[in-house]
């Protein structure tokens, strides 16, 4: 444990193995957002509900996947943590992307892949959710993004899924104007 003079420990220094390997290996994990990929796979294998959670879920994936990385990378070119200066020990990294840090991609696509799912599939809400948090945590957590960051990703993740959602609700039919004057 570090500590810096004259406040408490640092808790970026504080020694936590196990709690970095499974960090690392879950940021490792929805690079390119192979969890949720994983799980639609087999989504789409348990039936008409869930088939459809799973289409949703990658609908909003890749909406929210292009929100962030071809708009608001682009637009905001905020840069990635310092995390030397942030003392983030070694045992947490995982490699700095090249892109820019705001807003955070990762993010953004779990929650737009929970959140769509969630909705059509309301049993899987829970445990998604908090697969979602547990990466935007992991981000911060090895270094790579700021907290803002990871808070941005998730409007962005829950505005994609509206999005994806709203695409793929069914079309509904107008009904013609019944009200006639007297």
């Amino acid at each position: 444990m570090c500590w810096r003079p004259g406040r408490h420990p640092c808790t970026s220094c504080t020694s936590t193995p196990a709690l970095d390997r499974a960090l690392r290996r879950l940021s490792h994990a929805a690079d390119h957002s192979k969890v949720s990929l994983g799980i639609a796979a087999v989504l789409a294998l348990s039936g008409a509900r869930a088939r459809r959670a799973a289409l949703v879920g990658v609908g909003a994936v890749a909406v929210a996947s292009a929100s962030a990385n071809l708009l608001g990378k682009r637009l905001v070119h905020r840069a990635r943590p310092d995390r030397e200066a942030a003392r983030v020990t070694v045992d947490r990294h995982v490699p700095m992307p090249a892109s820019a840090s705001f807003p955070s991609g990762h993010t953004a696509a779990a929650v737009a892949f929970a959140t769509a799912v969630g909705v059509v599939l309301p049993e899987a809400a829970v445990p998604l959710g908090a697969l979602a948090g547990a990466v935007g945590y992991a981000r911060v957590h090895t270094g790579v993004h700021y907290p803002g960051d990871v808070a941005a990703g998730a409007v962005l993740g829950i505005a994609s899924a509206a999005a994806a959602l709203a695409a793929a609700a069914p079309a509904r039919v107008r009904q013609p104007n019944t009200f006639t004057a007297w």
